[in-house]
């Protein structure tokens, strides 16, 4: 499952902006594996600086008032957000597989279910950097409006195009779902969705309760804890 939505809103793309301004940036192979360093040509920002935690606070808060993100995530663990810069030498990130388990600083284990991008820099301020997805109904090419991310299995195979003109700026981080399968998630989104359009076309109702503890229940069923 692919799913984009807004995510960061003006004032916060504006003071993301200004701190992203004064950053520091190191060699992004750092924190990849064997397979992807070989692939991987960007630069990151270093998980302990100051401007680091600040931005991640702000991207975990805005994930936590995000109802589209929880519903879709449904998330058990957030591996700590981190930030990288395409551009000029350091431009791009060839297909590659992100790892199955990563290992944060804290030590913190997160089953990488999900990966999330979410773009800091407008698309006409680059050209190139088309975050692009290969699956077996082919490639599907992304390149969002500033503040907003996209959502997608860590397990298909996807690349970061070379970035020609200008600088993209983008946060990136992974999820352990309370529901391992896909296509479960998938399900309960769905579900979720359509529950809510019944209660905001009807109010509560015997229905809409019978079918709010059915959710529950499958959700009960698939998760993990």
């Amino acid at each position: 499952m692919l799913l984009t939505f807004p995510l960061l809103d003006a004032r916060a793309l504006e003071r993301a902006r200004a701190v992203l301004a004064n950053a520091p940036w190191k060699d992004g192979r750092d924190s990849a594996g064997d397979q992807a360093a070989q692939a991987k040509n960007n630069t990151q920002m270093p998980r302990d600086c100051r401007e680091a935690r600040e931005l991640s606070a702000m991207v975990l808060q805005a994930l936590d008032a995000s109802p589209m993100f929880l519903s879709a995530a449904l998330p058990a663990r957030i591996f700590p957000p981190r930030f990288n810069r395409y551009g000029g030498q350091s431009n791009h990130y060839g297909p590659h597989v992100d790892s199955a388990v990563r290992f944060a600083e804290n030590g913190l284990r997160v089953r990488t279910d999900l990966s999330c991008t979410v773009f800091f820099s407008d698309p006409a301020d680059y050209e190139g950097g088309e975050l692009v997805l290969h699956g077996p109904d082919g490639q599907q090419s992304l390149k969002l409006p500033a503040g907003h991310a996209v959502l997608y299995p860590a397990s298909q195979v996807h690349e970061v195009k070379p970035v020609t003109r200008g600088d993209r700026l983008a946060c990136f981080f992974w999820v352990q779902s309370l529901v391992r399968s896909d296509s479960q998630r998938r399900l309960l989104l769905e579900f979720d969705q359509a529950l809510t359009v019944l209660r905001q076309q009807g109010g509560d109702n015997e229905s809409t309760v019978a079918l709010t503890g059915t959710y529950h229940n499958l959700l009960r069923m698939w998760s993990e804890t």
